[in-house]
């Protein structure tokens, strides 16, 4: 099945589409702040603002080996918070297995476990757990979080299934072609959208959403190779274009310039500066600068952006059927001059596929303030009195005081050695050495009192944030019963839960929609393996397609037992075992299978065969006739005097039935079938018959 319309475009198309890049970075250049603010929410995260000469001198003294500096602290009160948040979005939404979970009613179960095996084998290809959890922290550090759900095909490594290879030793690396759900957290610093709607509407009604990142030669390679289809002329032209932007020109680091690439200079002491742009020039290295003519002239590093459009064909002079409608595509730009990729995106869902989250909604759009930003003036309080406090420290280990420049000089005053000598001048000979130096004293009484007060300080940013001590893993003081304990931790929840329906509600019930959509749309016939129902899976694109109007897709927030009421279903299950009358009217074993299918317990392998349960229910009636027959035996023997044990053995032979045997309903109980255990359920083994007494208490065994 096609995934995608590659459409080539006349030279003239291309640049007007080019043309609309450039004016999609140019709203964003009229807001030439955000990037600013992201970068003060970052430096605000990682305590990395300060900048004074005294911070300066005092952490250069202690790398250098001296610890009597006191530093200045900035308070981790913003972190905190943050991941305080994120703990508890990623113990809602991350950590089932799979991510999203499908349910169905029964008729359509194993149609679902088909759609939970397609999402489990996706999300553990993807690492869709860790790129969501960076999406939880940019939500509650900037308040915008952007995430991508797409499907694609990919080239993969596989192993050949050919044993004959090299004697079957060892298997043989061959590609392949993977297809399936991608989801990508995208970059703020780097993502362009339509800021003309708010952030939880723009995958319905905006026009653009981008995406910029850097790749080297190697990588774009890579990434050419499994675009559909590519016009080589194109090709060429981006590999040999040079680092340009939309502007025109030479690309720099302008942090409102959103027409380049951005790195955010967030961590100076970093292991790694981000300020080489420009890579490694290999050819230069290996001595092949000057490449043979004709061949292509790579760059080192390239500007790749990602654009998706809502846009009218018609008005780039692109000719594709319905061209006055509007219609979303998908555009890939090399260095902002060429565009190396066009594609018609004909998704069911018509969505713009990247989603904008925003937890703290509250109808001001862009106005509202991110948690980071709310919990900002704490964190700088609470920072300056315990500073304050340090400063304090400084003081009690150095000293301030009055002296007279004429008899003693500023050097020697201000020398830091704590056992420097200070000689007087020769005008101070004859004089009190009290004449020439007065100390001031200090008495610090206010240190422990800051410190009182940054504890109120974070209990304030705890209570505007809805978190407590117990939440973020501290110990707190006091006697509380369990239930006391349970009834404060849940009204410490409820903002988050909150915060939780939010983001249901913008991002994921459309991108479980987009995805679900998708798979209806692409997946092709396949056999998955999956973990969590240890079992292997064949995928039915007919029976997906067929059943799809019945599923809905749960997670964390709506658990697959409150999709299909699991406890409710557990109850009625208690209920009708103990039950005859509702067990007549209910078959209990399927209703249990369904129930056990919901938790991704697959009991197909221990469902016993048609043919054995024909049996076992064949051998349970011989018991009962065989039983019968024995009952008559011993009342014949304690009725009848003189009657030997073989007269009691001919007369259960005439009476007692045939005895069934497994060949005649198809079963082989040496033969695993269906998974079921071999002769579950019989008492007595195939060609046996039942023991029984005679008056006098003698044992006759009936012959085999």
């Amino acid at each position: 099945m096609t995934i995608s319309t590659p459409i080539p475009l006349k030279d003239k198309s291309q640049q007007a589409l080019l043309e609309f890049s450039k004016n999609c970075y140019g709203v964003m250049n009229q807001q030439y702040d955000i990037r600013y603010q992201l970068l003060q929410l970052d430096l605000v995260y990682q305590r990395e603002l300060d900048y004074t000469e005294e911070q300066a001198k005092a952490a250069g003294s202690n790398r250098l080996g001296d610890p009597t500096k006191f530093q200045n602290i900035i308070l981790p009160i913003v972190s905190s918070q943050v991941e305080a948040k994120v703990t508890y979005q990623a113990s809602v939404f991350l950590t089932g297995t799979p991510i999203f979970d499908w349910v169905a009613p029964p008729s359509q179960i194993d149609a679902a476990r088909q759609f939970s095996a397609i999402t489990e084998e996706n999300s553990i290809r993807g690492g869709w757990a860790q790129q969501l959890m960076i999406f939880f922290k940019d939500c509650f550090k900037y308040n915008l979080a952007f995430v991508e759900m797409t499907y694609e095909s990919q080239k993969v490594a596989a192993l050949e299934t050919d044993v004959s290879y090299q004697g079957g030793q060892e298997g043989r690396p061959v590609e392949t072609i993977w297809s399936g759900s991608v989801l990508r957290r995208w970059d703020p610093y780097n993502t362009i959208w339509d800021i003309r709607y708010k952030p939880s509407e723009v995958y319905k009604n905006g026009e653009f959403i981008g995406n910029t990142q850097l790749m080297s030669r190697i990588h774009l390679k890579k990434f050419i190779s499994e675009l559909p289809d590519v016009r080589i002329a194109n090709v060429i032209a981006a590999f040999e274009s040079g680092m340009g932007y939309a502007g025109g020109g030479t690309t720099g680091l302008n942090i409102g310039d959103y027409q380049d690439y951005y790195m955010p200079p967030v961590n100076n002491k970093a292991l790694i500066q981000n300020v080489n742009r420009y890579g490694t020039n290999w050819m230069a290295w290996a001595g092949l600068l000057a490449r043979p003519q004709g061949e292509i002239q790579y760059r080192d590093l390239y500007v790749v952006t990602t654009l998706y459009a809502r846009i009218i064909p018609q008005d780039f002079d692109i000719r594709v059927p319905a061209a006055n409608t509007p219609q979303i595509w998908k555009f890939v730009i090399v260095n902002h001059q060429v565009v190396l990729y066009a594609e018609r995106q004909t998704n069911a869902h018509n969505y713009l596929p990247v989603l904008i989250g925003q937890p703290y909604e509250d109808g001001l759009g862009y106005q509202t303030k991110s948690l980071a930003e709310n919990t900002r003036p704490f964190q700088e309080i609470g920072s300056a009195l315990v500073n304050s406090a340090i400063a304090a420290r400084r003081r009690a280990i150095s000293d301030r005081g009055i002296y007279n420049p004429l008899l003693i000089s500023a050097g020697h005053i201000n020398n830091d050695s704590p056992t420097a000598k200070i000689p007087l001048r020769p005008a101070a000979y004859n004089m009190k050495p009290g004449d020439a130096y007065f100390p001031i004293p200090f008495n610090d009484n206010t240190s422990a009192m800051a410190f009182q007060e940054v504890s109120q300080l974070v209990g304030f940013a705890n209570t505007m944030n809805g978190n407590n001590a117990a939440k973020q893993g501290q110990f707190t003081k006091g006697n509380r019963t369990k239930q006391e304990y349970d009834s404060i931790m849940a009204n410490a929840n409820a903002t988050d839960q909150v915060i939780s329906i939010v983001l249901e509600n913008q991002v994921f019930t459309p991108l479980k929609e987009i995805m679900k959509l998708n798979t209806l749309q692409y997946q092709q016939g396949t056999t998955l393996y999956s973990p969590a129902m240890d079992a292997q899976i064949k995928v039915d694109p007919v029976v997906l397609r067929q059943s799809a109007v019945t599923f809905k897709i749960s997670d964390g927030l709506i658990p697959s037992e409150k999709v299909i009421g699991g406890d409710d279903l557990q109850m009625a299950l208690q209920v009708m075992g103990s039950s005859e009358q509702i067990g007549a009217g209910y078959n209990l074993a399927s209703a249990f299978s369904y129930l056990m299918k919901t938790r991704n317990v697959d009991l197909a392998p221990f469902q016993k065969s048609p043919g054995q349960m024909s049996y076992e229910q064949a051998v349970g009636a011989w018991q009962n006739a065989a039983a019968q027959v024995a009952e008559l035996a011993k009342t014949v023997s304690m009725k009848i005097e003189g009657v030997t044990l073989k007269d009691l053995d001919a007369l259960v032979q005439k009476l007692l039935p045939a005895q069934p045997v497994p060949q005649q309903f198809g079963y082989d109980p040496n033969a695993p079938q269906g998974g079921g255990t071999s002769g579950s359920g019989s008492a007595i083994r195939p060609g046996s018959a039942p023991t029984v007494q005679n008056g006098n208490g003698a044992t006759a065994v009936t012959g085999e």
